[in-house]
């Protein structure tokens, strides 16, 4: 059965894509729960004006990661921690912590799953962290943590 998705499915499509499915798919599960209809020549219309607004939208999301990326370019994040005498932090350096100092220095909010960081900082010192802004957008941020005064 040829359907149109109104919204996406995993494994299947984005909102707006005219695809072939098992006929019982169609019926017992994607049209019952709203995901799909039918695919008619009315529907084939109302999928094209879906997959235009789906396609602008990504592509202004893409530009605005893209401009967000150009804002960290050549910028340094300071954090500051306590540290005990051989430049160990007495805690550590989350994403969180990470996420609000970019907030608080640069006025951008980024969330923490975005930034790869593996494990948290523990030490005193700079390190490279990659953000993904955007699938196809990443950013890489400097992080100095300092020992706080």
């Amino acid at each position: 059965m040829r359907i149109v998705l109104r919204d996406d499915v995993d494994n299947l499509g984005k909102k707006g894509d005219l695809v072939d499915v098992a006929d019982g798919y169609a019926r017992n599960y994607l049209v019952p729960r709203g995901l799909a209809l039918k695919a008619s020549p009315g529907s084939q219309k109302q999928a094209d004006a879906m997959r235009r607004n789906r396609e602008a939208r990504e592509r202004r999301e893409r530009e605005a990661a893209e401009a967000l990326a150009a804002q960290f370019e050549g910028r340094t994040i300071t954090i500051k921690a306590r540290a005990g005498g051989e430049g160990r932090l007495f805690g550590s350096v989350t994403a969180v912590d990470v996420a609000e100092a970019v907030q608080k220095q640069t006025g951008a909010e980024i969330d923490r799953r975005k930034i790869a960081l593996d494990e948290p900082l523990k030490e005193l010192g700079g390190v490279e962290l990659q953000v993904r802004l955007h699938p196809e957008v990443v950013a890489t941020i400097r992080v100095e943590v300092e020992a706080a005064g």
